[in-house]
């Protein structure tokens, strides 16, 4: 058997809003380019979906100096959101990911509500399948604080980009703060068809060295993720899963085939994976065929009844 046993649809109960992949592996953000950069090292055919780099409406250049730091068991990174621009996007890399049938998520990222409308618009414009919303980003009109830590900044702004998107809307939710419960919520009741979690956490990454008589400090501030997060990405998805009925793609430190089944115990449907990619650029083909190979071993008729078989024991 091949893969085909993978194929699973992520389905809003509420409105019935489908969005169907060939396997519930899906490269995370930032991490897998815009559309084929990996192609040299993996089969395609094993990957569900990508999420594209964040697309803002303008071309970003991003953070200069230090922009990665690696840390035990993770990576610190401050890549500013860098990005082609919205156009730049439609123009070049849209084309490919349609020629080559890759089924993707469009990251989108704004610094106002304005901002998160026209990406909306657009993306509905074009047809786009699925829309990945990353609200860890700075509201300029609220003094840049996140979207995505106020319950009602979040309703708020979900509830206009729902209005101008017709496709199916994911919702990417920060874990820096104190109860994701109500910024689960929020989504879900301002018309969310499903949320994904749990995004980088905020970290600080310090190097001391000592040259002669002098201590050389070098510290990187930004988002920590990796293989280091996953007990909070574990505990963030258990508590989503307990206040929405909405599907849940997890991420946060998915290394290897054991994440999974633990990431689908606490009641995740779908998995993004991130930072091993760097790693292992195999790694998405890998965990694929591992998901493959078991569900047809112990008698699944595929990843859903699978799915269901471990989640309600």
């Amino acid at each position: 058997m091949g893969i085909e046993n993978l194929k699973t649809t992520l389905i809003n109960p509420k409105t019935g809003a489908t969005f169907t992949i060939k396997t519930p592996i899906i490269g995370a953000s930032g991490t897998y380019g815009y559309v084929d950069e990996y192609e040299d090292f993996i089969d395609l055919n094993c990957l569900g979906a990508i999420s594209t780099k964040g697309i803002t409406l303008e071309k970003r250049p991003g953070n200069s100096g230090n922009r990665i730091f690696e840390v035990e068991g993770g990576m610190i990174n401050r890549i500013g959101l860098e990005n082609v621009g919205i156009q730049g996007f439609l123009m070049d890399k849209y084309p490919k990911l349609r020629q080559k049938k890759i089924d993707f998520l469009l990251n989108i990222a704004g610094s106002s509500t304005e901002d998160y409308e026209r990406l909306a618009a657009i993306a509905n414009e074009y047809e786009i399948k699925a829309l990945e919303v990353n609200v860890s980003c700075p509201n300029v009109k609220q003094g840049c604080l996140e979207f995505g830590l106020n319950p009602n900044a979040l309703f708020e702004l979900t509830k206009k980009i729902r209005k101008n998107y017709d496709g199916f809307l994911i919702v990417k939710l920060s874990p820096n703060t104190q109860d994701i419960k109500p910024l689960a919520t929020a989504v879900e009741q301002a018309g969310a068809d499903c949320i994904s979690a749990i995004n980088t956490l905020r970290g600080l990454g310090v190097e001391v060295n000592k040259i002669g008589d002098k201590y050389i400090k070098k510290t990187v501030q930004g988002g920590l993720s990796g293989a280091c997060i996953k007990p909070v990405a574990l505990y963030m998805i258990s508590q989503i899963k307990q206040v929405v009925k909405i599907p849940v793609i997890a991420m946060g430190g998915i290394t290897k085939f054991q994440d999974l089944l633990e990431f689908m115990a606490v009641g995740a449907d779908a998995f993004q994976i991130g930072t091993a990619n760097f790693i292992n650029p195999s790694i998405c083909t890998n965990l694929a065929k591992e998901l493959s190979e078991y569900i047809e071993k112990n008698g699944f008729k595929d990843f859903n009844e699978f799915k269901g078989a471990l989640q309600n024991d």
